[in-house]
């Protein structure tokens, strides 16, 4: 049934391409931190209501969006297409026309400049314009297609919750349930190409926040206080060492990206505060990576005469895609696609809270190339001549927006094709 759909969902891709890059290009030079994402989540509510979707909620974990569409045709079967709206407090310069200037100057931390860095706006944009797409198709629809709007993928202030977990929690799926959740992240992979990786292909991951704690004095007598900052530069000297105390089979990232002082030039502060994250490949490795970085903290603490007080925050579990439904899936990209466009790529050792949302209703979450660049074995290299190779979070990040129309291809066709029960996994 859904090869039938497919020269259908072409043409009303195409014709949705100005459409879409300018919503696109709007979200981009409009970002908004985790957990705010309030603009965001108005336009992205008042484009589902203006196609006609059955349903529309709002305000749900936050800023977080669902729109339901029910095909006019009987089935069972409910598949949802994922979106994250959040972006990053990263200074954007990639040169574009329309590119972020915006400040956050209430963000705890802040001011922050605010981008898309990960290329949010695209995801957001694309899980539009399919909506648009379906909509039209909904009389010959046998089932339902949720659009699921995520906020703070990137993780939600240390004291507030957010995110997939917090959506499930608000029963944001329960009615309909997903039988297959949808989504596909950006990436430097070249334009247009789809990766896919069976089993698990994106890390788990927590932050980590250490605060080490001295006796504050004047910097000129440092013999009356306590320093916590040798302390902290023993923590973070002794975690790239942490990796040999673990399995050396399994991939393993521990990064500190943030250190929080509370002196000045002449002030020995009373605390250091670092704040981290801890990936690992096999999610079971989690607990072993965490005692460890305990116990470093505690003796390099100690070493010093302070104290560490180590937290494991915000765990999101890994993303794993089964076999199953990766198999399931393979026809139809490749024929949406086309030869050479669909890759096996490595696992990656960034998360994506999508993880709960697969968990909980299975299907499969894919990278999508947006970037001038060329597969060489397994090795990234920036196409001569091209926009270069830029990861996201980077302040350089890109996105082609000519190879966007065929995300929303690909997000239509998968969705149509779990209706006709072409992919499904029993």
């Amino acid at each position: 049934m859904s090869t039938e759909f497919g020269p259908l969902i072409d043409r009303m891709a195409r014709a949705r391409r100005a459409e879409l890059i300018a919503l696109r290009h709007r979200l981009h030079q409009h970002p908004e931190l985790s957990n705010r994402e309030r603009t965001t989540s108005a336009l992205v509510a008042g484009h589902l209501q203006s196609l006609g979707l059955d349903e529309v909620r709002t305000g749900i974990a936050g800023y977080g969006v669902v729109g339901v569409l029910r095909g006019g045709l009987p089935g069972d079967r409910v598949a949802a297409l994922r979106a994250d709206m959040d972006a990053l407090p990263v200074a954007e310069a990639s040169g574009l026309e329309f590119a972020s200037t915006a400040i956050d100057d209430g963000y705890p931390g802040g001011p922050h400049p605010v981008s898309h860095a990960c290329g949010h706006d695209c995801h957001t944009a694309v899980v539009l314009a399919t909506a648009g797409v379906l909509a039209e198709l909904r009389d010959r629809l046998p089932g339902t297609v949720v659009f699921v709007f995520q906020p703070a993928e990137e993780g939600p202030p240390l004291d507030e919750t957010g995110g997939a977990r917090a959506m499930l929690a608000a029963g944001a799926l329960a009615d309909p349930e997903p039988t297959m959740m949808f989504g596909m992240h950006v990436s430097p992979l070249p334009a247009g190409v789809v990766g896919y990786r069976a089993g698990t292909a994106y890390a788990s991951s927590c932050v980590v926040r250490i605060t080490i704690t001295g006796l504050q004095v004047h910097g000129s007598t440092p013999w009356m206080g306590i320093d916590p900052m040798p302390a902290a530069a023993g923590i973070i000297g002794g975690i790239g060492e942490l990796y040999r105390q673990v399995p050396a089979y399994h991939a393993v990232s521990v990064s500190v990206g943030h250190v929080e002082d509370a002196g000045r030039f002449n002030i020995i502060g009373q605390t250091v505060t670092l704040f981290g994250t801890i990936r690992c490949a096999v999610e079971s490795d989690m607990h072993a990576v965490q005692q460890k970085l305990l116990q470093l903290a505690g003796h390099q603490a100690a070493a010093y005469g302070c104290t560490a007080e180590t937290e494991f925050l915000q765990p999101v579990p890994s993303v794993v895609n089964r076999p199953q439904w990766i198999d399931a899936m393979l026809p139809t990209l490749s024929r949406i696609l086309g030869p050479g466009r669909v890759v096996e790529v490595p696992l990656t050792l960034g998360y994506d809270d999508m993880s709960e949302f697969v968990n909980a209703f299975g299907g499969a979450y894919l990278s999508y190339g947006v970037q001038d660049t060329q597969m060489d074995a397994d090795e990234l290299r920036p196409l001569e001549g091209g926009r270069g190779l830029f990861p996201n979070h980077s302040p350089g990040f890109y996105a082609d927006d000519d190879c966007l129309v065929d995300a929303v291809r690909v997000h239509a066709g998968v969705a149509v094709a779990h209706l006709a029960g072409e992919i499904t996994v029993l």
